[in-house]
């Protein structure tokens, strides 16, 4: 994508969770040999608000300043959805990580992206 910076941060998001969840799924498709395997039960422990919230805060102090005024913007950005699940603090944080996300792929910042796809895969937080 040539201009992104015509995007707004939720426009980011929303490619950042489908690039996320694609990476989620892969991985949980590499990991799983079971026929009887619920792929979803196994990919949603990392793709929901809780957890986008709690990766994110782990790597904010190791976001370049460019990345945390991505995170910043998304952050503030006023969405019309809210999380059913989740406070709005945490749906804040999940949605300017999703944008991190967007913002890294459509900038094509590769290796950037999949250090901190590897990261969001981590259970530890």
């Amino acid at each position: 994508m040539k201009n992104i910076s015509n995007l707004s941060p939720l426009a980011l998001a929303f490619m950042g969770d489908a690039i996320h969840t694609a990476y989620v799924r892969e991985k949980v498709l590499e990991g799983e040999k079971s026929k009887q395997t619920n792929y979803h039960n196994s990919a949603k422990s990392f793709c929901n608000a809780k957890h986008q919230r709690e990766v994110l805060e782990r790597l904010e102090n190791d976001l370049t300043e460019e990345e945390k005024d991505v995170v910043r913007r998304a952050r503030n950005a006023h969405s019309k959805h809210t999380a059913k699940n989740f406070d709005e603090e945490t749906y804040k944080k999940a949605t300017a990580f999703e944008a991190l996300i967007g913002y890294l792929y459509l900038t094509d910042q590769k290796p950037r992206l999949l250090e901190i796809l590897k990261k969001s895969m981590e259970n530890e937080v």
